[in-house]
């Protein structure tokens, strides 16, 4: 940092492959608006300026100079005329990509489901009912064991690169414990979605109706407040096409944004009713018709892809390229939970959805950053371009694609969140 007070704008610089998400004619990359050898301004937590790390001098000095027609090694020569307030962070010549915004997760939770896994990987099926082992373990847990976990895992997120998550309830599924849930939830993110109509719990098993009354009622009441969305789980052992569009009538009527988790274990009604009440998005997507397909296609619901849960459930995955040639938006997510995906990383996400899902590393990373904000309807996040709130992820690597090409190895070495450091 240079001499004098704290300062109160960050340049980096020294970026191999910066990816702003923000095509321009000059820039590499296609949707992913590469700009090499670069360097971009921070100021009071939002991007100033993306450019050239040759011209940033020019930027920062506000007129001409050796910057501008010099490497970067004479730019570095003529540091000292920059303004005192400025924090220079030379990256090494690591990638700089926009971070992960995980718009599906299942964060506030009591206890895991390791035992299930175990068996799934021995052969039995994966049933959407184990969601009830976790409900009676949520509802045991104090707020401070709640509280405490949740915070282990957005240290996770953060360590893995991602900047903007979502989190549903879905684990409680009594008045209390769902508004609990979603309150806890708050605590941590702005994306919260209330998630009661996830299954039928235990005490309503023989009467799915009265439990579809209650979440439009009572629970929803206690739950808006705390929430951004509603979702609800329209699948087979969880909610039919009818229940699941009464909840979701009753969350949009009470001022929230609607989702949908679909089509995870078969064809069924989750796409079209999403489609046809204008959901931001849709997730799972992993059974789709040529209806389906056209649906998403000439919608603005976004199709989130959520290849954990396949990698953990054995079920085939979902054709990411199907839908991207259809031209559907794609999103991928973590939907980390403890029973299906228990994965926060991103990274591998991508990994597996160029593997397996027929992704580019290109479109994986899109899907993971711009995708994502664009299946949270947010245009502050999932890209790097002034105005937009500076959280960015480097990798200790020069390109985006060694995200694919190196599985499973740690490659975010550093990760800011409105331009402050959190990993």
């Amino acid at each position: 940092m240079s001499d004098g007070a704290a300062a109160t704008r960050m340049l980096l610089t020294g970026v191999a492959e910066l990816v702003t998400n923000d095509p321009a004619p000059d820039r590499d990359g296609g949707p992913l608006g590469i700009v090499r050898d670069a360097a971009l301004l921070v100021e009071d937590g939002r991007i100033a300026w993306v450019g050239r790390a040759l011209h940033a001098q020019e930027h920062l000095t506000g007129g001409g100079g050796p910057a501008e027609r010099a490497d970067r090694r004479e730019a570095e020569e003529h540091r000292t005329l920059w303004d005192a307030d400025v924090e220079i962070v030379d990256v090494g010549g690591g990638a700089v990509i926009p971070g992960f915004v995980d718009s599906h997760t299942h964060l506030v939770f009591g206890a895991d489901r390791a035992q299930e896994f175990a068996a799934r990987m021995a052969g039995q099926r994966y049933e959407a009912g184990g969601i009830r082992s976790t409900v009676a373990a949520t509802r045991a847990a104090t707020d401070d064991e709640l509280r405490a976990r949740l915070a282990g895992f957005v240290a996770e997120l953060h360590a893995q690169g991602t900047t903007t998550f979502e989190v549903k309830s879905g684990y409680g599924l009594s008045v209390s414990s769902e508004e609990r849930i979603v309150r806890l939830a708050r605590e941590v993110t702005d994306e919260v979605t209330f998630l009661g109509a996830h299954v039928v719990p235990a005490e309503y098993a023989d009467r799915p109706e009265a439990y579809v009354d209650l979440v439009v009622g009572e629970m929803l009441d206690a739950c808006a407040p705390h929430s951004r969305w509603v979702d609800a789980f329209c699948e087979r052992g969880a909610f039919t096409p009818e229940q699941s569009r009464r909840v979701l009538e009753a969350g949009a009527a009470a001022g929230l944004g609607v989702r949908v988790h679909g089509n995870q274990l078969g064809e069924g009604g989750g796409v079209q009713l999403a489609v046809e009440l204008g959901a931001a998005s849709v997730d799972h997507c992993t059974y789709l018709s040529d209806a389906d397909v056209a649906a998403l296609a000439a919608s603005d619901t976004v199709a989130t892809l959520l290849p954990g849960v396949e990698f953990s459930t054995r079920q085939p995955y979902p054709d990411a390229r199907r839908l991207i040639d259809a031209g559907v938006t794609v999103a991928l997510a973590s939907d980390c939970n403890p029973g299906s995906s228990f994965t926060s990383s991103l990274p591998f996400c991508i990994a597996v959805a160029v593997r397996d899902m027929g992704m580019t590393p290109a479109e994986a990373l899109w899907a993971s950053t711009a995708g994502g904000a664009a299946a949270l309807r947010r245009t502050d996040v999932g890209a790097i371009r002034p105005g937009v709130r500076a959280d960015l992820t480097l990798l200790d690597a020069p390109s985006h694609v060694h995200l694919a090409y190196r599985p499973g190895v740690p490659l975010v070495a550093r990760v800011w969140k409105d331009g402050a450091a959190v990993a």
